[in-house]
């Protein structure tokens, strides 16, 4: 947390004015609301506190950094590029246009994933696509004694270079590898493949939101042209990789969640395929078992 000890001129409370101002000279919708979020992530507070906080003096490099994230606001980019951090559980990443903005949904995926390990001690963990390093951090950073090794691969460089600063930052023992899904580690024996892979068709890419499609990375957001071809190299080579009986855990598209889990049934070296909600009751995840033996 910055220190809101060292003053400048300017309190909490007229800062929260200034950057209102700010953002609704430029069109943002609800501004003040908007310029309490924007400081509460500089901060990195709750979103009440600066409102109980008005009278505190404000450090000047902060009030420079909360300047420039109003003003990108103002120009269309996400809070968390804005701010150039994003909370996923007990994390507070570093963020910026290199990698995928962390999602709630992608936070029930690490909860499925400490579930279905409960009882592992000393299993190896591959987070694939990994982008701000996420997934990978946090199993590392809660696994406690189950894990031995955590990696992440990126077939971007720039995440690769993003999710080793917030290991490093954060002290997590994450290795972190440029490469496409799993074929860095080839000869790795894994117990558990993750991924929230990119799932959107080419053609899709006019419905999303503008905070989407024109600020985040392209090769984290598409995967051809139906959606499934990360998903579908992903599957064939965590069969390769997964000890027997390993997990394969994937975010998925809510609308080919079915597509998905048919996908993974085609393989034929995994068992126990299910689909699991996200919480809003939503088709989100697919889960499955990497079988005994080849022949089963």
């Amino acid at each position: 947390m910055s220190n809101p000890e060292i003053a400048d001129s300017t309190t909490v409370g007229q800062l929260l004015d200034e950057l209102a101002g700010v953002l609704r000279g430029g069109g943002v919708p609800h501004a003040f609301s908007e310029a309490r979020d924007l400081v509460s992530s500089l901060y990195d507070v709750p979103r009440f506190w600066p409102m109980i906080n008005g009278s505190v003096a404000v450090d000047p490099a902060l009030h420079e950094r909360a300047r420039r994230a109003a003003r990108a606001r103002t120009r269309g980019a996400p809070l968390a590029y804005a701010v150039g951090r994003a909370s996923f559980r007990r994390l507070t990443l570093d963020v910026d246009e290199r990698v995928l903005i962390p999602r709630p949904e992608t936070e029930h995926l690490v909860e499925l994933v400490l579930e279905e390990t409960s009882g592992m001690t000393g299993g190896v963990v591959v987070d694939v696509g990994t982008g701000s390093g996420a997934i990978a951090i946090s199993l590392a950073m809660e696994g406690n004694a189950r894990f031995s090794r955590v990696y992440g691969t990126d077939i971007s460089l720039d995440a690769v270079n993003v999710a080793r600063g917030n290991a490093a930052r954060l002290g997590a023992p994450v290795s972190v590898i440029h490469g496409s899904l799993l074929a860095p580690l080839r000869g790795l024996t894994a117990h558990v493949v993750v991924s929230n892979p990119p799932y959107i068709a080419l053609g899709e890419a006019e419905s999303l939101p503008s905070s989407v499609r024109d600020w985040e990375p392209a090769p984290a957001l598409y995967s051809g042209a139906d959606g499934m071809r990360a998903t579908a190299g992903l599957v064939q080579q965590a069969a390769d990789v997964l000890a027997p009986g390993g997990l394969l855990a994937i975010e998925v598209d809510v609308r080919r969640a079915s597509l998905a889990a048919e996908l993974v049934s085609r393989e034929q070296r995994f068992h126990s395929i299910r689909v699991e909600l996200d919480l809003t009751g939503r088709e989100r995840f697919v889960l499955a078992r990497r079988l005994e033996g080849e022949g089963e």
